[in-house]
């Protein structure tokens, strides 16, 4: 086969890949030649069709059928794109100003940031909280409650904002629990639980109940995983003409109950840095075998770092995703930027 001859049936199995992906139907030669000038005849396409079903880039349901992508296909169309695909203005501005309405709490913001790439790629989006090796004790605030309670308000080195009731025991009035607080602040800045502990600090009765309820919080905090983030949009990916069959439908929402999913997911697919494309079969997780997932890193290396991603059907619009993933993977690194530059 001529060069020529290659670069053609490249032409026409991005074109079954990209017309397949914006109508779920089999792509047919008459409609590749009434919408694209190729200046071939209809038998040198249904020819080139042939060869691309032969060599495992797409299927035909039945003889005289369209062309549907196979893994193979989506494959070759993702890798004649640009990682650094980017998002059109005004979806840039929009997400942004989404994400400023947000940016005082992480929980919010990544709730945010999920929820938008959801309804921008018409899928299931997934931002998982930004991970250091251990928190940091940044910022203490306590406030006088009824009934010998206190709500503790504890922002970590991560920018993660944790609050929490605890039983003081007895009356501690809000000048106390300010003093207290302050001391907190001065005396543990910047430091992990475990030296925290290592310092011993001499505390009051009161403080050391403070003390304890702030190393329970920076604990749990120290033990999130991947299983605590936020997936947005799995209605809309289940209304993508793939699930119209119950079973398949079913499959999908029961991994996605399943604990620890995510992590197996992620902990051995997000390894470099930019975007990730891993189409159908090329997901370890059986249960993902009739999905795709373009994810990225986000955050600070070795100081805190978290992934983006969208998750839906193998004929889902790469380009889109990709771009969308690109965008909001950057604003959320700035914001982590700017949390460790403060610390």
């Amino acid at each position: 086969m001529s060069k020529a001859a290659f670069r053609r049936r490249d032409a026409v199995l991005k074109i079954i890949v990209s017309e397949y992906i914006a109508t779920a139907t089999p792509v047919a030669s008459e409609s590749i030649l009434r919408h694209h000038s190729l200046g071939v005849s209809p038998a040198t396409i249904r020819n080139d069709m042939a060869s691309l079903e032969e060599e495992g880039f797409i299927t035909r349901p039945y003889t005289s059928s369209g062309g549907v992508p196979l893994d193979k296909g989506y494959r070759f169309y993702v890798e004649t794109l640009s990682q650094r695909l980017d998002l059109p203005g005004e979806d840039q501005k929009r997400i942004r100003q989404l994400l400023d309405t947000a940016i005082d709490e992480y929980d919010r913001l990544l709730k945010t940031a999920a929820s938008s790439m959801a309804k921008l790629v018409g899928n299931a989006a997934i931002v998982t909280f930004p991970k250091s090796a251990e928190s940091r004790f940044k910022h203490l605030e306590l406030v006088e409650m009824q009934e010998y309670t206190a709500l503790l308000v504890l922002i970590l080195s991560n920018a993660v904002l944790r609050r929490q009731t605890f039983n003081l025991g007895e009356h501690v009035d809000q000048e106390q629990l300010n003093r207290s607080a302050g001391k907190f602040n001065r005396e543990y800045a910047g430091q992990t639980r475990i030296q925290m502990k290592d310092k011993k600090l001499e505390l009051t009765a009161i403080e050391k109940k403070i003390f304890k309820a702030v190393i329970d919080v920076m604990a749990s905090e120290d033990a999130i995983g991947y299983d605590d983030s936020y997936l947005e949009g799995v209605r809309l990916m289940l209304g993508q003409p793939e699930f119209v069959q119950r079973e398949r439908m079913l499959g999908v929402l029961e991994l996605m109950e399943a604990k620890g999913w995510l992590r197996h997911v992620i902990d051995w697919q997000v390894t470099e840095e930019g975007v990730k494309v891993i189409i159908g079969d090329e997901n370890r997780e059986t249960g993902l075998h009739d999905l795709s997932l373009v994810l990225s890193n986000y955050g600070v290396p070795e100081q805190a770092m978290g992934t983006v991603g969208i998750i839906g059907p193998k004929r889902m619009d790469y380009r889109r995703a990709i771009s969308a993933v690109n965008y909001i993977s950057g604003l959320l690194s700035e914001l982590v930027a700017r949390v460790c530059r403060d610390q």
